[in-house]
């Protein structure tokens, strides 16, 4: 296992570069049968949000995973560097999911990064941020052809 690079800004808190590893290795093994293992990195207390919705509580955060993994075939993080302060890190990475409802089940890649504040070893706070139409609607039949071509047209 490749170990990714950790930036420390300032002074971190010593639990964040544990809780990230456990977090990492956590979303490279996730999938709807073994969501019990979110205890092992969330708070119950978890705040979470993404650009396709948002919970709290460890109970809704599971119920939440349950349903955006319920037609997962597989996904993987390839995590860059992290960069720490205090007990916040954020961390750059690339989603490779194969989705039975997007683009037919072919691997689709997404980029986008995640904000996290570590409380006691685990994380009370997580926020992802990437590009909502990257990984839907650029792959939705029809209409995704036409979000590429604008995409194309004004970049």
């Amino acid at each position: 296992m490749t170990r990714t690079p950790i930036i420390e800004v300032g002074q971190s808190d010593s639990a964040v570069p544990a809780t990230l590893e456990r977090f990492k290795t956590l979303f490279n093994q996730l999938d709807k049968g073994n969501l019990n293992k979110l205890p092992a990195v969330y708070s119950e207390d978890i705040q979470f949000q993404d650009p396709l919705g948002s919970v709290e509580g460890l109970d809704e955060l599971t119920h939440y995973f349950a349903g955006a993994y319920s037609n997962v075939v597989s996904c993987h993080f390839v995590f860059e560097k992290a960069i720490i302060q205090d007990s916040s890190a954020t961390i750059p990475w690339v989603m490779h999911l194969r989705h039975r409802r997007i683009r037919g089940g072919k691997e689709i890649q997404v980029a986008g990064i995640s904000h996290v504040a570590v409380k006691c070893g685990k994380i009370c706070y997580h926020r992802d941020y990437f590009d909502a139409g990257q990984l839907l609607y650029e792959n939705l039949p029809v209409i995704g052809g036409v979000i590429r071509w604008v995409k194309g047209y004004a970049g």
